[in-house]
């Protein structure tokens, strides 16, 4: 870097420069480059590194980093398995590792009916306790689809047993009950769920509702799996999940309510099988996450408008438990 000498006059005819005036120049030279470096740096803090981010316009990258569950999709297959009539996205996983095994289009986005009760549970584990009682409003009652169908109106009931109505029986009326609750109304809770989708790195994820019954509940097979991981990983949601039934202190007369998990793997007694979530709209399809724990190794299975959850997953996990990684 060329500075000139305060010694210099613009007009006057050039002197050789002495030892001491090189020295001083040299010296210059080298705190204007340090000067620069710390201003640029590696992060390009400075003004240019801000510019040159400006102009960037590559997307952002599928999985944002520091999110330690998102799937691995850069390593190939661990197997490969033909399905008759595959589901439109599926993906096999480690629930530990992260490493995909197996996957079909997993990044396509599609609509997820009642796997959305996922990021439901998550937002509310995160904002309630289990023993915390809430009040059931009218809305809550004002449900279409699948429903504890017992829900008080004006009555006081746990977050515990709301959770198991949502995870288990797949009630929308939990799942309204659980928004208004912890988020004040449905819509504040919405966005408290597209909030959590972002932070937890999940690209392809958008919600509109807590229950899922809408076109516009979207995601993909690698972000349900980054959910699932988190998911297991809440001990709350993880008790709830691996039960074929349950039964929860209810004001209703007996006080107590049975609840049953639509879960295929759970219900059938499928060796292993601890979660997770099953959905189901004309839109959607036959959706589901399950997740089985078998010789020290979790693995899970996400399947989107499957023809056939419970057979699907069943041949996927047998082939994936037989390959070693």
């Amino acid at each position: 870097m060329i500075v000139p000498s305060p010694l210099q006059g613009g007009a006057r005819r050039r002197r050789r420069p002495g030892p001491l005036l090189l020295a001083i120049l040299l010296a210059l030279a080298l705190a204007a480059g340090a000067l620069t470096y710390d201003r640029l740096g590696a992060g390009g803090r400075g003004h240019a590194g801000a510019d040159a981010q400006a102009t960037a316009k590559a997307p952002p990258p599928p999985a944002q980093p520091g999110s330690r569950y998102a799937v691995a999709l850069d390593a190939p297959d661990a197997f490969r398995l033909r399905l008759h009539d595959p589901p439109r996205a599926g993906l096999v996983f480690d629930l530990d590792s992260g490493r995909v095994l197996w996957r079909r289009n997993p990044r396509r986005r599609l609509p997820i009916a009642s796997l959305t009760k996922i990021m439901t549970a998550l937002v509310v584990v995160d904002r309630a306790r289990a023993r915390d009682e809430v009040r059931v409003p009218k809305a809550a009652l004002d449900y279409r689809g699948s429903g504890v169908g017992l829900l008080p109106k004006g009555r006081h009931v746990t977050i515990w047993a709301l959770l198991n109505g949502l995870l288990l029986p797949s009630g929308n009326d939990a799942a309204l009950a659980l928004a208004i609750a912890v988020g004040g109304n449905e819509h504040r809770f919405v966005r408290m769920m597209n909030r959590e989708a972002r932070k937890l790195g999940l690209t392809c994820t958008h919600y509109v509702s807590p229950h899922g019954l809408e076109r516009g509940n979207r995601s993909c097979a690698a972000d349900l799996a980054a959910m699932a991981r988190v998911a297991m990983g809440r001990r709350l949601i993880a008790r709830i999940v691996r039960r074929r039934q349950s039964v929860v202190r209810f004001p209703i007369e007996g006080g107590r309510l049975w609840l049953n998990t639509t879960n295929p793997l759970v219900r059938t007694g499928y060796p292993g099988a601890i979660g997770l979530k099953t959905g189901d709209t004309d839109a959607a399809g036959h959706c589901f996450v399950g997740v089985v724990r078998r010789g020290g190794r979790r693995l899970g299975v996400v399947l989107l408008n499957s023809p056939n959850i419970l057979e699907q997953s069943r041949k996927l996990l047998a082939r994936a438990f037989r390959t070693r990684v």
